[in-house]
């Protein structure tokens, strides 16, 4: 990966630590309020690149998966979460059409394109047919400059890319948002769950304020 775990650590808690509690909050709005439609009742739910474990602790699922290279996943991770600490390019510890829903989020830009074309075709492998993928992606299009803030961004990416990768492993797209959420908590929009609720609702904003695409694909 283009960081070791340390080094991954180090950034992460960096940029996040002042915001992890209202981070938590959030995610469990926008689980309850967004993702939880695509996922299922019952269903084996896997996020790759959990970091925190924000969406997958906070989703509602059957089964729930949290892939990463960190051991820290260990800690975050809630107790009905199965743990895997491997490299997203090699997924052989889940076995192949056995998880139904995929989600990744803000992850691709922090790998190489070889990287994450070996990521979607695992994901690819372990999906059931008819299972999806959610990926939620910093859009290049839409953020311009700012997408190179972050230490850790190697890879620009927009939702057009994405899109024609994901079709060329074999999946078929859904749903394309180009422009969804906000491109970070760093903004200068108020932190206000409230506001969240609202903004989710009323996809004009998304036009106004989204910085970041969700793509939906199936296989």
């Amino acid at each position: 990966m283009a960081l070791d775990n340390l080094a991954a650590e180090d950034i992460y808690k960096r940029r996040f630590n002042d915001d992890l509690e209202f981070r938590e909050k959030m995610w469990k709005v926008l689980c309850k309020e967004y993702f939880q439609r695509f996922v299922p009742p019952g269903s084996t739910v896997m996020e790759v690149a959990a970091g925190y474990c924000e969406f997958i602790n906070n989703i509602e699922a059957g089964a729930k998966i949290a892939v990463d290279i960190n051991t820290d996943t260990y800690k975050q991770a809630a107790s009905d979460v199965r743990v895997v600490i491997t490299p997203s390019t090699d997924l052989a510890a889940i076995e192949s059409d056995s998880v139904d829903v995929i989600f990744v989020s803000n992850f691709f830009e922090h790998i190489t394109r070889s990287e994450i074309a070996d990521t979607v075709r695992e994901c690819y492998r372990t999906l059931r047919k008819g299972g999806r993928m959610l990926i939620l992606q910093p859009n290049i299009r839409y953020v311009g400059r700012d997408y190179w803030m972050f230490f850790d961004h190697i890879t620009p990416i927009d939702d057009r890319a994405l899109c024609e990768l994901l079709e060329l492993v074999g999946f078929s797209i859904r749903k394309v948002l180009p422009r969804f959420l906000p491109y970070t908590t760093k903004s200068r929009l108020p932190k206000s769950l409230f506001l969240i609720k609202i903004y989710l609702k009323i996809p004009l904003l998304y036009r106004l304020f989204g910085g970041q695409a969700f793509v939906v694909a199936e296989k």
